[in-house]
């Protein structure tokens, strides 16, 4: 256990903790608490049934102000038998509380009922810190000599400038499959609220307003990244570095991979062919390009959109425009999916849909021009896709069927006639509805996926609830929606959220997959964990031997495995584009 967090029970929680460390009956709410206006729920654990479980809601004074009979469910997750549901919707007034189970003397953790702080901020706080080229949280240079082509157009070896973006996750690649979905969902944070965002930092990432919400300006390096990936009208590349980069933790400035020219030296820099592609034993899957083009395509429009309305971004407006055609074309004429590639280990990013990236992109174009054939295409690419999801499966593959929530739909809602609504609207309630049943079956109300970054899932299910009420006006999905997040924010066998640093004064992942962690010993918050695997997964993965002993051991059930460990790199490293999934979602939930 780390110090840290030793000293946040110490200080904060010692009491509650210290009542339940092996406990035989636990209570689980969200660390945080409700938005007023959102379901809430609160779950009994125990390892015997209980006789009327009564929760008695209290004040910060200890006054008890209700009680809340709870109700058993039908499925229990080892290592706990029997599980109780407490509804307390009804409860509106904001504050801090706790729970009592009444004649157990067994206490939950204090929580509040008001809106989520402002954590949105945060999360574009920590997506600033993976900044390559210049690095604000370093303040160091890093990987300048990104990189040399290969597959283009190019001789190999070429010299291509692919300086910028963000590093992926715990380690410094970069992917336009990522890093485009990233951007986008700046943009649209931004777009949804766009009077609440920041102005702090600069175009560099420090200190310094510069009439530019914080949120712009990190998604402008992300527009400024996908342009130079797109060098002319017909070219555009998708990655850069593989997985040679996992040489242990190391700052980026002090790039210790060697890709056949020295330590801190070049880094390859793929092209996208629409064809498999791999340097060495391992080769990705490729039937065509349209995933990366479309959806760098919206990106940009949405781009243009945004910094269209900044008298002093016009012409980076345009450009971006412009760039947006091109890719558009591009992936007219290349349909099909380009995924990651990997050099050494068979793990890559396996998307393999296309349709919803192109209808996106056709949406976006449509809103800005009002042409029809945009319109046109992106009903056409709206029927191909379907109800097809994630959503809708047992399993996937890796990041297969990404971005986790189909933008596209959405986007085409938004400029769509009445059928189109409709239709669009129905889509998405098809997804919801299978999450529906999966998580009827479960005490914590969830059915995402417990596949590798499951927590993006989570995150994603939230956010189609979100936008399906936007939608339809409906709230039919709200249990959904706040029931992901509970997920998220401690409600779940761990009680630990999987946010670093979030809720603030909570148990939160802190021993990260991470090299500003791992060197500095200083967390970094606002970023959205891997999270918990099915057993049959983790089980299997490559190289991961805990440097601890397992902390949550007594808490961990049979089926699925979270473990805050340094070298679990499949549970608790922090992602570029997960943290982003969080965005429209926190964005909401801090302005209700």
């Amino acid at each position: 256990m780390s110090i840290i967090r030793v000293f946040f029970i110490l200080l904060f929680g010692a009491f509650v903790i210290n009542s339940q460390a092996q406990s035989e009956i636990e209570i689980r709410i969200n660390l945080q608490g409700y938005p007023s206006n959102m379901p809430k729920k609160a779950v009994i654990l125990s390892k015997g049934a209980l006789t009327n479980p009564v929760l008695v809601l209290k004040n910060e004074k200890g006054e008890p102000l209700n009680e809340y009979k709870s109700f058993p469910h039908a499925t229990s997750w080892h290592p706990f038998s029997h599980y109780y549901t407490a509804d307390f919707s009804d409860f509106k007034i904001a504050g801090t509380y706790h729970f009592e189970l009444k004649e157990h003397q067994i206490e939950s953790q204090f929580f509040t009922i008001g809106a989520y702080p402002k954590w949105q901020e945060d999360v574009v706080s920590f997506i600033r810190t993976q900044r390559c080229g210049f690095n604000p949280y370093t303040k160091q240079f890093c990987h300048q000599k990104d990189g040399l082509s290969f597959f283009g157009k190019r001789l190999d070896s070429s010299r291509i400038d692919a300086t910028g973006g963000w590093h992926d996750a715990g380690d410094q690649l970069k992917y336009l499959i990522t890093s485009s979905n990233t951007t986008a969902r700046l943009l649209m944070a931004y777009q949804m609220k766009p009077t609440i965002f920041n102005d702090k930092f600069n175009a560099r990432g420090l200190p310094s307003a510069n009439k530019l919400p914080d949120v712009l300006d990190e998604a402008k390096w992300g527009l400024e990244w996908i342009l130079k990936l797109h060098p002319s009208p017909d070219e555009l590349y998708h990655q850069v570095a593989d997985d040679r980069d996992h040489r242990g933790f190391k700052l980026p400035h002090e790039e210790n991979a060697d890709y056949g020219w020295g330590p801190n030296s070049f880094r390859p820099v793929y092209y996208a062919t629409g064809k498999p592609q791999g340097l060495s034993k391992y080769k990705s899957k490729a039937t065509g390009i349209a995933n990366l083009a479309g959806r760098s395509a919206a990106t940009l429009a949405l781009g243009y959109q945004v910094f269209s309305k900044f008298k002093e971004y016009e012409v980076f407006a345009q450009t971006c425009l412009k760039a947006a055609h091109e890719l558009y074309n591009m992936g007219k004429q290349q349909e099909g999916y380009q995924q990651g590639n990997s050099f050494g280990a068979p793990y890559r990013y396996e998307e393999n849909t296309w349709a919803d990236d192109m209808e996106w992109a056709a949406a976006s174009l449509y809103k800005i021009s009002k042409k029809k054939k945009f319109l046109k295409d992106a009903r056409t690419y709206a029927k191909i896709m379907g109800n097809w999801s994630w959503m809708e499966r047992d399993t996937a593959s890796h990041y297969e069927m990404y971005p986790f929530v189909n933008m596209g739909h959405y986007a085409l809602w938004q400029v769509g006639d009445s059928i189109d609504k409709k239709e669009m609207s129905s889509y998405y309630e098809h997804n919801l509805e299978n999450i529906k049943k999966r998580a009827e079956k479960n005490p914590y109300g969830v059915g995402h996926l417990f596949i590798w970054c499951s927590n993006n899932l989570a995150a994603a299910v939230a956010t189609q609830a979100m936008l399906y009420e936007e939608m339809t006006g409906s709230k039919k999905y709200r249990f959904l929606m706040q029931n992901h997040m509970n997920w998220l924010l401690g409600l779940n066998p761990w009680n630990s959220s999987m946010i670093t640093e979030i809720p603030e004064n909570a148990d939160t992942p802190v021993d990260v997959h991470m090299p500003f962690w791992r060197i500095y010993k200083k967390p970094i918050k606002g970023s959205l964990v891997d999270g918990p695997l099915w057993s049959t997964i983790h089980d299997n993965m490559i190289g991961i031997t805990p440097s601890e002993p397992d902390e949550y051991a007594h808490l961990q059930p049979k089926h699925i495995k979270y473990m805050d460990d340094w070298a679990d790199y499949s549970t608790n490293e922090p992602t570029l584009d997960g943290s982003a999934e969080l965005l429209l979602i926190l964005t909401k939930l801090s302005s209700e």
